[in-house]
């Protein structure tokens, strides 16, 4: 599990997924992006995430498992 977790803090697409996540949960609680966007940009920074860990993936040239 610790070899695991030292490649996932190594990965570009986990490093993003775990930034993102944060920012959701904080925006979650604390309500401070949508109060001041319109809907349609909420939409668009909602889209442009997904689409940053899509191609994030389509780089990934290796899994984080170790065979150990």
């Amino acid at each position: 599990m610790n070899k695991w977790i030292c490649r996932a803090a190594r990965s570009k697409t986990m490093l993003f997924n775990a930034i993102v996540a944060s920012l959701a949960a904080l925006e979650g609680v604390f309500n401070l992006l949508q109060p001041h966007m319109d809907g349609n940009v909420y939409a668009w920074v909602s889209i442009v995430l997904v689409t940053g860990n899509a191609f994030l993936r389509t780089i990934t040239t290796q899994p984080l498992k170790t065979n150990d």
